[in-house]
């Protein structure tokens, strides 16, 4: 009888101690995550202040930067920091938040850190959209942007098809991806060849990369972009969840996963083509901000913070790019180039070999 009444009690005992520990361990991530975006702010706040100060104020009075920033000022302050400065920072800080984002929708989805926007051609197609436009209708009201995003649901569209036979099969989707990009690197540099001199100039600025000329415009269309983004990142979350299980345990949880694989897709898709579409298609971005993510608040949080690790990596790349000795001016989108295309070298060396995801 004591022994019947004993083996409950540890019973007991050992679910109230994993109930324990679960929870401290839950409190634990929960503060490491709530320090890792509280420092991310700050980061990002000092490279907005850098971006906006750095490199002089010339005639300006330093009274007149704060009020100039808010619009507040008229003349050379209001040109030099309302209309020039704090737009691209915004810009800058806006847009690597979108290749962040779509990044981690793509990384999260497929597990594979190789499956990223960038990557797989989406931003192929999105520059293959937008530089038609820019090109050929320039005039065109938000052209660019809705073109940038129809080139990018047509060529996921394209990979996702070529992929699925057999399953779909991340490596495949990969190696897919790569190949359309080729196609549409292709189609962009005919583009060139038959287009006049002053369009190849306007494309030429974001095709290389770079944030610089990004009017307000070019702002709102990123913000409202991340703005709907994020607000859907938030609706698909649940849905990721329960896929990270398995596509069986998934259904048995009540998630469509064809719809849910889709709409991630198609919302990575359209986060790094608008993106794209305003500045350029800075490389690499997207690869590189959920990896560091995962190592900072872990694999289930790293969704959420991605798209400041994007940010903070757009805009600083920004910063040296304007300032840094010995390189500076060159493009943003070649500092993201030098820092990731090594790492993604060293992500494709270090696959296992036979490994799907």
């Amino acid at each position: 009888m004591d022994l019947l009444t004993r083996v409950p009690a540890a019973d007991t005992a050992l679910r109230t101690a994993t109930l324990a520990r679960l929870r401290a361990d839950r409190r634990s991530r929960s503060r490491r995550t709530v320090l890792t975006v509280s420092l991310l702010v700050v980061v990002l706040a000092a490279l907005l202040v850098a971006s906006v100060l750095l490199g002089g104020l010339g005639r300006v009075d330093p009274a007149d930067v704060l009020p100039a920033a808010f619009g507040m000022r008229t003349g050379l302050a209001d040109y030099m920091i309302f209309r020039i400065r704090v737009p691209r920072a915004l810009a800058a800080l806006l847009a690597g938040a979108l290749f962040g984002l779509a990044g981690a929708l793509y990384q999260r989805l497929i597990r594979n850190p190789l499956a990223t926007p960038d990557i797989v051609g989406i931003s192929a197609g999105a520059g293959a959209g937008a530089t038609t436009v820019l090109l050929f209708a320039p005039a065109l009201p938000f052209g660019a942007p809705l073109a940038a995003v129809a080139g990018s649901l047509v060529l996921l569209a394209a990979v996702y098809a070529l992929s699925l036979r057999g399953g779909l099969n991340t490596y495949r989707l990969v190696l897919v991806g790569i190949g359309l990009s080729g196609v549409c690197t292709a189609y962009t540099n005919y583009l060139f060849s038959v287009a006049d001199q002053h369009s190849i100039a306007v494309a030429m600025r974001w095709l290389i990369g770079s944030v610089n000329g990004v009017d307000w415009t070019g702002v709102s269309t990123l913000a409202i972009g991340l703005t709907v983004g994020v607000l859907c990142a938030a609706r698909l979350g649940r849905p990721l969840g329960s896929m990270s299980l398995g596509d069986d345990l998934a259904t048995g949880l009540g998630t469509s996963v064809p719809a849910a694989r889709v709409a991630v897709l198609a919302l990575g898709a359209g986060a790094a083509a608008l993106a794209t579409s305003v500045v350029g298609p800075i490389g690499f971005v997207s690869l590189i901000s959920g990896p560091i993510a995962v190592r900072l608040v872990g694999a289930d949080r790293a969704f959420g913070i991605a798209p400041f690790i994007g940010a903070a990596l757009v805009l600083g790349a920004d910063v040296l790019a304007q300032h840094a000795p010995l390189i500076s001016p060159v493009p943003t989108g070649v500092l993201t180039a030098l820092l990731g295309a090594p790492y993604f070298v060293w992500l494709i060396l270090r696959r296992r070999p036979g490994a799907t995801s």
